[in-house]
């Protein structure tokens, strides 16, 4: 399962889902579904969320092992 830290990134930089949607060139309802792990974003569009945020991508992603 893939984790994210998008939601904590947002609020350190007081940005809505709206904002960061604006800032990498997606919708907002983009956002939401990959915070709340309903979608796993390509490669690029994690990059470019990084990017974003300035930091490197494993601050914002990790992938959890599945158990069982």
């Amino acid at each position: 399962m893939l984790n994210n830290r998008i939601r904590e990134h947002r609020a350190r930089l007081r940005w809505t889902q709206q904002n960061l949607a604006e800032e990498i060139g997606v919708t907002r309802q983009t956002i939401g579904l990959i915070e709340k792990g309903d979608y796993s974003p390509s490669i690029t569009l994690a990059l470019k969320i990084a990017h974003a945020f300035q930091v490197p991508v494993e601050e914002i992603f990790s992938l959890e092992e599945e158990k069982g």
